[in-house]
């Protein structure tokens, strides 16, 4: 039974390494190559996971094969257009002006239901509203609305905005980012005093602070009857 243990717990930790190695994807955007590795990996080791007489060796060896090929197969893909039309194919329009070409949706086999049901969730319900609807290589339905139907952006108003960044996560989960507060030129006696304020007492008890680009300090505590605070930062 240990040894049972000791072989899955290795194999599930080869697996998640080897697909981690491959890159940070969901299951819908990986591409058909990356989708057919990631099944025949999970079946790879499901063999020595369940049969105890197969070596465990034999599960470990064609992973690590597969992760080969699949790493020489990007860099391929990176290098070469035609390799990467080839392995991954190309975007399609499925819509052209507020046209939808019936031609593609015939050789991609892709429904007018589908299609429908696609722009409604991009948030399309009306096709006239749509300029182009692009399929990705990836299965996405890219949507591009008609510029009178794009939603009202400060630029068309001629209204300048300041820089928004990320801000920066000064307590997760009651520990304090001290990397985050160097980057920000401050320091902890600033943060305790900042949560005093707030009427928190230790940075365990936060749930989250952040710090915005505008100098903004979100604090929520861990009991949300405490509410939450804003406030500038001088």
């Amino acid at each position: 039974m240990l040894n049972l243990f000791a072989r899955t717990a290795v194999l599930y930790l080869v697996a998640v390494v080897v697909i981690r190695i491959m890159g940070k994807r969901q299951i819908g955007q990986l591409q058909p190559f990356e989708l057919v590795i990631t099944i025949i990996i999970a079946e790879l080791v499901v063999i020595p996971m369940q049969d105890k007489d197969v070596p465990l060796i034999e599960g470990l060896v064609p992973v690590f094969a597969l992760l080969v090929l699949q790493y020489g197969v990007s860099l391929l893909l990176m290098k070469s257009e035609g390799i990467r039309a080839v392995v991954c194919g190309v975007p399609s329009v499925l819509v052209h002006n507020g046209q939808i070409v019936e031609q593609e949706l015939h050789r991609l086999r892709y429904t007018l239901s589908d299609l429908l049901e696609q722009l409604r969730v991009k948030g399309f319900a009306n096709l006239s509203d749509v300029e182009f609807a692009i399929l990705e290589t990836n299965g996405e339905l890219s949507v591009i609305p008609k510029s009178q139907k794009r939603p009202v952006q400060p630029e068309d108003l001629q209204i300048d905005t300041e820089y928004e960044g990320l801000p920066l996560p000064l307590i997760l989960d009651g520990k304090v980012k001290k990397e985050a507060l160097q980057k920000a030129e401050l320091d902890y006696s600033w943060l305790q005093d900042e949560l005093v304020k707030r009427g928190v007492g230790q940075p365990q008890d936060v749930l989250y602070a952040s710090l915005g680009t505008d100098g903004t300090l979100y604090v929520q505590p861990r009991e949300m009857q405490l509410g939450w605070q804003e406030s500038g930062v001088s």
